[in-house]
C-alpha cells in the first residue's frame, strides 16, 4: 500500500495498579498510553505504512508525553492538533484467575470529546489516503466528536476512500439504543466492518 492510512480518535493516559493490585490497595500505578485507534496506527507504522493518527492534544505536560509515545513508533503526527485542557485517563485493574479487568474511565470534557469540526480540515488529512479507520468508541465520545466523525466520513466517500470500523461498543459511554441510531447511519460509509457478536447484538 503506497498511500497513507489514517485513523481518528483519542488517546488517553492508562494507569494500572502493578502486580494484579486492587485500586483500592495500591499505592502506585504504571502509566502506558493508549487507544484503539492510536494502537491501529502504532501497528501500521510498525508494518511500514505510512500511518497517520488524528486526534486533540491538551497543550500541557501530558498532552506531550502522549505525542512523545506516539512518536516513538513511528506514527506520522502531522495531524494532530492542540488545543482544551486534559487528556483522557483510564484506570485498569489487570485481572487475576477467575477475577476480571476492571476499567474506570475519566475522559468527560476532554481535548477531543470537546472539539470542534472546524478544527480538523479533512480535504488536508485525506490527501493521498487509501483507508481511514475509526471505530465506534470515537462515535461515542460525545455529539462533537459524532459531528467530526461524520464530516470524515463523508469526505473519506467522497474521495473514494476504503473506511474500516471496529465497532467497539462501550456500554459506560453510551446506550445501546444511542449506539444503533449512530452506527446504523455510519454504516453508510464504511466499507470494512470488524465486530464480534456481542458487539453486533448490543448494538444492532
Amino acid at each position: 500500500m503506497d498511500k497513507k492510512v489514517a485513523t481518528f480518535g483519542e488517546i488517553m493516559l492508562r494507569l494500572t495498579p502493578p502486580d494484579y493490585e486492587r485500586i483500592a490497595q495500591t499505592r502506585s500505578f504504571k502509566v502506558y498510553y493508549g487507544g484503539a485507534e492510536s494502537n491501529v496506527a502504532a501497528t501500521l507504522a510498525q508494518l511500514g505504512l505510512d500511518s497517520y493518527f488524528v486526534t486533540k492534544l491538551p497543550l500541557n505536560e501530558a498532552g506531550k508525553a502522549a505525542l512523545s509515545y506516539l512518536r516513538a513508533f513511528g506514527i506520522n503526527l502531522e495531524y494532530i492538533i492542540f488545543g482544551g485542557d486534559r487528556l483522557g485517563i483510564y484506570y485498569c485493574e489487570d485481572g487475576a484467575s477467575q477475577r476480571g479487568s476492571n476499567i474506570i474511565y475519566d475522559r468527560s470534557n476532554s481535548s477531543i470529546a470537546l472539539a470542534d469540526i472546524s478544527d480538523f480540515d479533512w480535504d488536508k488529512i485525506f490527501n493521498d489516503v487509501s483507508l481511514f479507520h475509526y471505530t465506534g468508541i470515537t462515535a461515542g465520545l460525545s455529539e462533537n466528536v459524532r459531528q467530526i466523525l461524520f464530516e470524515a466520513l463523508k469526505k473519506a466517500k467522497d474521495k473514494n476512500i476504503i473506511v474500516s470500523c471496529d465497532l467497539n461498543y462501550r456500554a459506560k459511554l453510551w446506550s445501546k439504543e444511542q449506539a444503533n441510531k449512530t452506527m446504523t447511519e455510519m454504516m453508510k460509509f464504511t466499507d470494512i466492518l470488524i465486530a464480534n457478536e456481542e458487539d453486533a447484538e448490543n448494538v444492532f
